[in-house]
């Protein structure tokens, strides 16, 4: 027992040397959170569970796919407003194309499906760290990397607060 002390004291004075420093420098890197909340992608993102998609047309054009976290999931299930905090909602987005591929399987134009990446959006439900925000703070990424554009970052409250009260400032309804 006495001999697998030094080793585990060396294990872990490597692991303070060489891995927290990295981990550090990453959860300080400013291009990986979103100016004014702070947000980031969270990690495993695209493994939760979907809440809905949806579609916007107009200067848009995508389609998009809404992920929530357990929390989420769970509220949106249960319906449960406001969100309790730590419900975090992804929303993925994508250009919205016709497919000739799969239109040439049918009678007549009417496939389409997900083209090129947009953004991932982010929502994370904080009442007091965003209380000045209604109780959300936002992300947009592109590319892994967040949008460092403060007013658009800024802009997504004004949207969001134009729902009506019972929405808790989310645009997204429960696909049952």
């Amino acid at each position: 027992m006495i001999a697998a002390r030094p080793a585990l004291s060396a294990a872990v004075a490597l692991f303070l040397v060489v891995a927290l420093p990295r981990v550090a420098a990453r959860a300080a890197d400013p291009a990986e959170a979103s100016p004014v909340y702070g947000v980031r992608l969270p990690p495993g993102y695209r493994d939760w569970k979907l809440i809905s998609v949806a579609q916007e047309n107009g200067k848009t054009n995508d389609i998009r796919a809404i992920l929530g976290n357990d929390i989420a999931v769970k509220a949106f299930r249960a319906g449960t407003r406001p969100f309790p905090d730590g419900a975090t909602i992804v929303r993925l987005a994508w250009r919205y194309q016709s497919s000739p591929r799969n239109d040439a399987v049918f009678p007549a134009p009417q496939s389409f499906v997900a083209g090129a990446p947009t953004n991932v959006q982010v929502s994370v439900k904080d009442a007091r760290r965003y209380a000045s925000s209604g109780g959300w703070g936002y992300g947009q990424f592109e590319g892994g990397k967040a949008n460092r554009d403060e007013t658009l970052t800024r802009s997504c409250v004004a949207c969001h607060t134009k729902l009506p009260k019972s929405a808790d400032l989310v645009f997204t309804d429960y696909a049952r």
